[in-house]
């Protein structure tokens, strides 16, 4: 769907691909279509790159020993032992939590981590961050931004960073100042790539629109993170 402001200075191009996940219930829990408004021309929202992961992005019929009975605990979700360590992952020793992307527009997301265990929803959603916060194998349990959590396999998650607005409307400025130029405005619901972030601000980049926003309207990165690290 696209609309245009008549007689006005800005555009607004509305984003045609589904957003979020759709429950296998049919129950709709995911994010509703992202749009963003840019000064003084269209901005495609929603088409997203493929991240460096190496790995074939289909899961493969068979992965050798069958599932375990129970699903292993993903710990804590703020990524620390009991005695306050970093905790790191058992297989990749990647530290967890962690925010990664969705690799593919569709991703079934099982209650364990094995093909044995029941498929309950699937995402729809190429690029959309979710965090990282158990492994098993090849398997790794994840949550999203409604922390609504499941198991996928691996090669179908990319370590490239994208952030989620979860703001009514968040705004975009030239510099990482509340008084500087406004670049654009997104819309909650919009899906952008991870540029720079410092303690406060991160560096955007929504379907061509760049700009600074602040971390509390962004779903994807933690207060105080600095990215590139």
């Amino acid at each position: 769907m696209r609309e245009r402001i008549a007689g006005a200075m800005m555009c607004f191009f509305r984003s045609e691909r589904g957003g979020g996940a759709r429950r296998v219930h049919r129950r709709w829990a995911g994010l509703r279509n992202g749009a963003i408004m840019a000064i003084a021309g269209l901005v495609l929202l929603g088409a997203t790159g493929r991240g460096e992961v190496s790995a074939q992005a289909t899961v493969p019929a068979q992965l050798g020993a069958p599932a375990p009975a129970q699903p292993p605990g993903g710990g804590g979700s703020d990524g620390l032992s009991p005695a306050g360590a970093l905790r790191l992952g058992p297989v990749t020793k990647l530290p967890l939590p962690r925010y990664v992307s969705l690799r593919a527009d569709e991703i079934n997301v099982r209650r364990g981590p094995g093909l044995t265990y029941r498929m309950d929803w699937v995402f729809r959603r190429e690029g959309l961050p979710v965090r990282i916060i158990g492994e098993h194998g090849d398997w790794r349990q994840i949550e999203d931004s409604d922390k609504a959590s499941g198991w996928v396999y691996h090669s179908l998650l990319t370590g490239r960073r994208t952030v989620l607005v979860t703001a009514e409307v968040a705004t975009l400025f030239r510099r990482p100042e509340a008084d500087a130029d406004v670049a654009a405005m997104a819309e909650q619901g919009v899906v952008a790539h991870l540029r720079e972030c410092n303690r406060d601000w991160c560096e955007i980049d929504a379907g061509g629109a760049v700009g600074w926003v602040p971390k509390p309207v962004l779903w994807g990165v933690d207060p105080g993170e600095l990215w590139p690290r």
